[in-house]
């Protein structure tokens, strides 16, 4: 039963339908969008949560979008104490705190993708890593791997990055950086088989930088918004900056990641820069 099933006969079929389809639970912490017309209703929608996902023991509502370099919104405590959990996937564990540190669960799926991309030997750049889901993801299912290094500029995600390394005792193959892309790229250019930008707002700006850190017939999975009949366009973009550095760019694929608005998606251009 989902939460909506759950709260028929509790809100009126108009309440419900303001409830946001989907919420995010990360380890035991839920994160919901509850909107201000359902806020007389908050207590109902926190004891359904409670009732349908067990092991939930702190329960946030959104009241922001994601803002500011370090993408994170205002979380509003509606049940719990706590704000610092371990998320497990694909047999990794990430600990992170949901107020100060990015993550989504919902690109787990991807991030098993490229995963599957890395070759045996091969040297990855993962740029604004966060807490390092791609980065240990990758080292963890990719054994024979070459070094993984994440940059990332927000302080409190390296911490909590770190930890995650040593958690999954990963340490000689992933090393986490802090600073900024730009600057800590410069002393890293052609020297990655795999570069992956998951920042879908900004990373255009950063692909001919990207690029640059690639060896020849390196490989970058470039991501960005997209509307659905205009795929291609993301494509032209990593084509654009590729020429614009000497270059070439085979396209590979261009893969829906997650909804992002009606008629619109997250994508990943994964394409051979030669």
């Amino acid at each position: 039963m989902n939460l909506k099933e759950s709260l028929r006969g509790k809100l009126s079929g108009e309440e419900i339908g303001l409830l946001q389809k989907s919420f995010d639970i990360i380890g035991d912490v839920c994160i919901i969008e509850i909107p201000g017309e359902l806020k007389s209703r908050e207590k109902t929608i926190v004891e359904k949560i409670l009732m349908i996902h067990k092991h939930v023991t702190a329960i946030y509502n959104k009241k922001s979008e994601r803002e500011g370099t370090y993408r994170l919104r205002d979380l509003k405590l509606l049940h719990g104490k706590h704000h610092v959990t371990t998320h497990t996937e694909h047999g990794c564990r990430f600990v992170l705190d949901v107020r100060k540190t990015y993550f989504s669960p919902r690109e787990g799926t991807e991030r098993q993708r490229i995963s599957e991309h890395i070759k045996a030997k091969e040297t990855v750049l993962v740029m604004f890593a966060g807490i390092g889901p791609y980065a240990i993801v990758i080292g963890k299912k990719c054994r024979d791997v070459g070094k993984v290094y994440g940059i990332e500029i927000n302080k409190k995600a390296v911490e909590y990055f770190r930890e995650n390394v040593r958690l999954n005792k990963l340490q000689e193959k992933v090393i986490p950086i802090l600073g900024d892309v730009r600057k800590e790229c410069d002393e890293m250019l052609g020297r990655f088989d795999h570069v992956i930008m998951p920042l879908p707002e900004t990373a255009h700006e950063f692909l001919p930088l990207a690029i640059s850190c690639l060896k020849p017939k390196g490989v970058v999975h470039f991501y960005c918004w997209a509307k659905e009949n205009e795929f291609e366009k993301a494509g032209d973009l990593v084509k654009e900056s590729a020429k614009s550095a000497g270059r070439k760019a085979k396209i590979i694929d261009v893969h829906k990641v997650l909804p992002y608005k009606p008629r619109e998606w997250k994508v990943c251009v994964d394409a051979k820069i030669s």
